[in-house]
C-alpha cells in the first residue's frame, strides 16, 4: 500500500518588530477590512492606534489573524467560537510549557 503525502502548508515567517497597518494586514491575511474589524472587536487582534487609520499590528497579529480566520472558516465556527479555541489552544501550550520545565 503506498503511503499518501500531503502537500506542505504554505509558512509564513514574519518577525515580531514588523509593523502592518490595517490595510497591509488585510492584505496579508486575504481577509477584507470588515473581518479585521471583527477581530479586533472581538479581541483576537489588539492594535496599537486610536482608529483603522492608524492603527498598527505587531508581526504576531498576522499568524493570529489568519489562525482565526481559518478556525472560524474551516470548522463554522464564526469568530466567537475562533476566539474560545485560541484561547484554549494558548492554555494547552501553557500547560506544556510547565510540563516540560518540571
Amino acid at each position: 500500500m503506498a503511503a499518501t503525502q500531503r502537500p506542505a502548508a504554505p509558512c509564513i515567517v514574519v518577525e515580531e518588530q514588523v509593523v502592518f497597518s490595517f490595510t497591509a494586514l488585510c492584505r496579508a491575511c486575504g481577509a477584507d477590512a470588515q473581518q479585521v474589524h471583527a477581530l479586533v472587536a472581538e479581541g483576537l487582534l489588539e492594535p496599537a492606534g486610536s482608529g483603522p487609520e492608524d492603527w498598527q499590528f505587531s508581526g504576531a497579529a498576522l499568524a493570529r489573524a489568519r489562525t482565526a480566520l481559518r478556525l472560524a472558516r474551516d470548522l463554522d465556527l464564526g469568530l466567537p467560537g475562533a476566539a474560545v479555541v485560541m484561547d484554549l489552544l494558548a492554555e494547552i501550550d501553557t500547560l506544556r510549557s510547565r510540563l516540560r520545565h518540571r
